[in-house]
C-alpha cells in the first residue's frame, strides 16, 4: 500500500510543479520534476521486486 501511495505522490508532485507552481525559478521546477520522477521510479521498482518475489514459487503466490 505504501508503494502505491509513494508512486501517486510522485505523479501528483510533478503535476503540481508543472501546472501550479509558476512563481519558482525554472531550474528549481526542473529539480522538483526530477525528484517526482525519482519517487515514481522507486515505487515502480519496489512494486516489480515485490511482485517477482511473491510469484517465485512454481505453485503460484506464496504469500
Amino acid at each position: 500500500m505504501a508503494v502505491i501511495l509513494v508512486g501517486t505522490f510522485g505523479l501528483m508532485w510533478v503535476g503540481v510543479v508543472i501546472y501550479a507552481d509558476q512563481t519558482s525559478a525554472f531550474w528549481m521546477r526542473i529539480t522538483q520534476v526530477i525528484f517526482g520522477f525519482l519517487l515514481l521510479g522507486w515505487a515502480v521498482q519496489k512494486a516489480v521486486v515485490m511482485i517477482s518475489r511473491g510469484y517465485s514459487e512454481a505453485d503460484g503466490w506464496n504469500r
